[in-house]
């Protein structure tokens, strides 16, 4: 089963030649989620050949424009467009206010359902469940409340080695296998042992999606051994006190961040305008955490079971 993220937006307060503003999906298996929405970001689904009504759930980080301004064109395109599966949205408290403003001065009834939940930027919490992953948010240190987001795959049930079962088993048996369960006779008597016939579950991929914030060590801690670690890097080391006067990082402490963390790959994104190469900015990062690449737009990084 897939699960991938695709980059639509990596540029900061301002866009910049091909840098748009912040937008994510994160595919698994079918499902799309949209992990902020900054201006633009409907075009860039379009290039990108993403179908916008596979989209069920949005999850803001905060409500600098940079990171939602592109929702309620999105929202309206798949009205337009004849969408009546609801939607759910996650997203600071006064996001829901801020669509219904637009809603009313712009005359725009979805033929939709739009579930908003107000997400408490504050707390480490669990926030969404599906039947493929579990979300919990991750406090950010920004100007405004904000959070980011860690996406993690329940864990998968056993794998049957066809060759090595036994006929005649029936669809509640297999099922108990793949739940690590052995077979039982009528009498209570192991018929077959789980570890004959299957083998260990192919392993629960996470990625964690840290958005604008001073550098905060105690991330760490919340997003351990994970396997793609994405944090905002929006100037370079020599600028460490513009970063902390607009609550930014930079990429050194980017990178560092990930090696405390001890996670297998990090991106960097949401580049300052000042930036026309960003290569200065992989070489910083690279110097506290090898594994790093750029969050450049249209790239897409497929985690392996």
């Amino acid at each position: 089963m897939d699960f991938e993220l695709k980059i639509l937006g990596s540029a900061s307060a301002t866009p910049f030649m091909d840098r748009h503003h912040t937008a994510q999906v994160l595919t698994v298996g079918n499902t799309h989620y949209l992990i902020d929405c900054g201006e633009d970001t409907q075009r860039r689904l379009m290039e990108q050949k993403i179908r916008h009504q596979r989209i069920h759930t949005i999850f803001i980080s905060h409500l600098h424009g940079d990171h939602f301004f592109g929702l309620f064109g999105l929202l309206g395109t798949m009205h337009l467009n004849g969408r009546t599966e609801p939607l759910q949205l996650f997203g600071p408290a006064g996001l829901d206010e801020v669509l219904s403003t637009q809603f009313r001065h712009s005359s725009t009834h979805l033929n939709f359902e739009l579930e908003f939940t107000a997400v408490d930027t504050t707390q480490h919490a669990l926030v969404f469940e599906d039947k493929y992953l579990t979300v919990h948010t991750l406090p950010m240190r920004h100007r405004i409340p904000c959070c980011g987001y860690l996406f993690r795959e329940k864990p998968k049930r056993r794998r049957l080695l066809p060759d090595l079962l036994p006929a005649g088993l029936t669809p509640a048996q297999l099922t108990a296998l793949t739940l690590g369960e052995d077979v039982l006779d009528e009498n209570g008597e192991v018929l077959v042992t789980n570890a004959a016939v299957t083998a260990e579950p192919k392993r629960a991929r996470s990625y964690a999606y840290c958005s604008d914030t001073l550098y905060t060590e105690s991330l760490a801690e919340l997003v351990r051994d994970v396997d793609l670690l994405y944090h905002e890097a929006t100037f370079m080391d020599d600028m460490r006190e513009r970063a902390h006067t607009t609550h930014h990082s930079t990429a050194r402490q980017a990178g560092l961040l990930a090696r405390r963390a001890e996670v297998h790959r990090l991106l960097i994104g949401h580049f300052s305008s000042r930036y026309r190469d960003l290569q200065p900015l992989l070489a910083e990062a690279k110097t506290m955490f090898e594994w790093t690449e750029l969050a450049i737009e249209g790239l897409t990084i497929h985690l392996a079971e």
